[in-house]
């Protein structure tokens, strides 16, 4: 049986944690759709097409992964791609909480979905979307946070709108 896993997240942008959560689903599952939702109650710094695209940059070279944009329920997607497994990542204990109630509300919407919880490796435990951003304000290095194919985009974006 395929067994498709949805790894559903904002990802503005996409960083190496959120790789490496990819990366540890993929020896766990057949196929993981990666869905970047539109979330503008969040605001996020990147349009939809932005945070597809630099999410398409950096799964470029895995097998068996594959993304799309979304603005429904995250159990309607899972549904429409025969998907009964969340991916969520867990960083800290901070996490926790969170995404248990969000599993949990997930699986009252849906009684066939799992949601299962991978850590990313320690070096990138302390990474997030929002401490990636923060320094992109103010110009700070994310080299090392970001996959290189996503970085070259931003960096490029940021140098565009220079004056």
């Amino acid at each position: 049986m395929h067994k498709v896993a949805l790894y559903p997240g904002t990802f503005d942008p996409i960083t190496n944690g959120h790789f490496d959560i990819i990366e540890r689903a993929l020896k766990l599952f057949d196929e993981v759709v990666v869905a970047v939702a539109e979330s503008s109650d969040k605001h996020p710094r990147f349009t939809l097409a932005e945070r597809v695209h630099m999410v398409e940059l950096a799964i470029k070279d895995l097998d068996r992964v594959r993304v799309v944009g979304f603005n429904i329920l995250t159990v309607e997607l899972a549904k429409s791609i025969n998907s009964t497994v969340l991916i969520r990542g867990l960083r800290a204990i901070s996490d926790f909480e969170f995404e248990l109630q969000l599993g949990y509300l997930n699986n009252s919407l849906q009684p066939d979905i799992e949601t299962v919880y991978l850590m990313p490796k320690l070096q990138h435990a302390f990474i997030s979307s929002s401490i990636v951003r923060n320094l992109l304000k103010f110009n700070g290095k994310t080299e090392h946070l970001l996959p290189a194919s996503v970085q070259n985009v931003i960096w490029g974006m940021q140098t565009c709108t220079l004056p």
